[in-house]
């Protein structure tokens, strides 16, 4: 049984006060007295770093009176009002320091401790979207594609097939992207960061996704900075995900990265779709700030602008710019 001395400061305190106040006013020796009053200021520094608010703050109050009025029976008669007030000020100098020391250390923990549990709250965040960026948007390919097999299964068996081949290939690429997340809880404190993919494997993500067209820049994409790479990555995951959720009709899905006047930009734009499906206006009434929405702040993060809307022929598009590297927006 592990006992925890920590509890016992604040009583240890208080009755070494009250015997300090007793043993004072009975006319103990002033060199007895005085060693008495400075084996309390450790104490006091204790509770104040270590002891719960209510009885520590009872048990300082204790600490403080019994180190500063420990003279005042030895001035009783003797002098003055004023002087035995200045003498009682001039001890609680050192209480009040040993409880700033305390209290210095306390807050310096608690500051620690926050720190730490904001740094929990944001990997966990990180992670979150991790998963809504990069696994949503394979599994929802998986379903797109296991319906589309399931009304072609019996006309077109080769299209059914086709199909299949898709599944398996979204299916693969969930599994990776839940590995990097796996990873990244396996991680320990101040590992390296799991790899985040980026710019550099838009042709396969396009390339699973059915009408979509890339046209890329590699120029552009030597420019983009680190975090705008792969910011740029997940907005194009996140915009095509919404097309199959949102405008599953569309025929044709543009995904576009080139130089602009204002930097490097990304773009998403899709057909009107076919079924009357309106386009990618999903992420906009989303409530659960992911999607596009949640990605605003990240897009802003990285010095960049989002914006998404409806497009002159009826569909949707969703615009990323960033800054060139070592340039920012204005």
């Amino acid at each position: 049984m592990t006992v925890n001395t920590r509890a016992f400061y604040a009583p240890l305190l208080a009755a070494g006060s009250a015997g300090s106040l007793f043993a004072a006013f009975l006319g103990v020796p002033a060199g007895w007295a005085l060693l008495w009053s400075g084996l309390l200021l450790p104490l006091l520094a204790l509770v104040a770093r270590w002891s719960p608010a209510r009885p520590g703050a009872v048990a300082a109050s204790l600490g403080v009176a019994a180190v500063a009025l420990w003279p005042v029976p030895l001035m009783w008669g003797a002098a003055s009002w004023l002087e035995i007030c200045g003498a009682a000020a001039f001890w609680a100098v050192p209480a009040l320091g040993a409880l700033a020391a305390g209290g210095h250390l306390r807050r310096q923990a608690s500051r620690m401790r926050r720190a730490v549990r904001d740094g929990r709250r944001d990997q966990q965040l990180e992670l979150a979207r991790d998963l809504h960026d990069f696994v949503a948007h394979d599994v929802s390919a998986i379903v797109v594609q296991a319906q589309a097999a399931r009304f072609v299964a019996d006309q077109d068996p080769e299209q059914a097939v086709r199909a299949l081949e898709r599944i398996e290939a979204a299916g693969l690429g969930a599994l990776a992207s839940m590995d990097r997340t796996v990873h990244a809880l396996r991680e320990a404190a101040g590992a390296r960061s799991a790899s985040v993919p980026g710019t550099s494997e838009l042709p396969g993500l396009v390339e699973r996704f059915e009408g979509g067209v890339l046209d890329a820049d590699p120029t552009a994409v030597r420019e983009l900075s680190r975090e705008a790479d792969t910011t740029a990555y997940r907005v194009a995951v996140e915009a095509l995900t919404n097309v199959r959720r949102h405008a599953p009709g569309a025929a044709i899905v543009r995904v576009r990265l080139h130089r602009v006047a204002e930097g490097i930009e990304l773009s998403v734009a899709n057909s009107a779709p076919a079924r009357g499906a309106g386009g990618l206006r999903g992420p906009v009434r989303r409530r659960s700030g992911t999607g596009l929405a949640g990605l605003r702040g990240r897009v802003e993060a990285a010095g960049g602008t989002l914006r998404a809307g409806a497009s002159a022929d009826g569909g949707w598009r969703v615009r990323a710019v960033f800054p060139a590297q070592g340039r920012t927006l204005g």
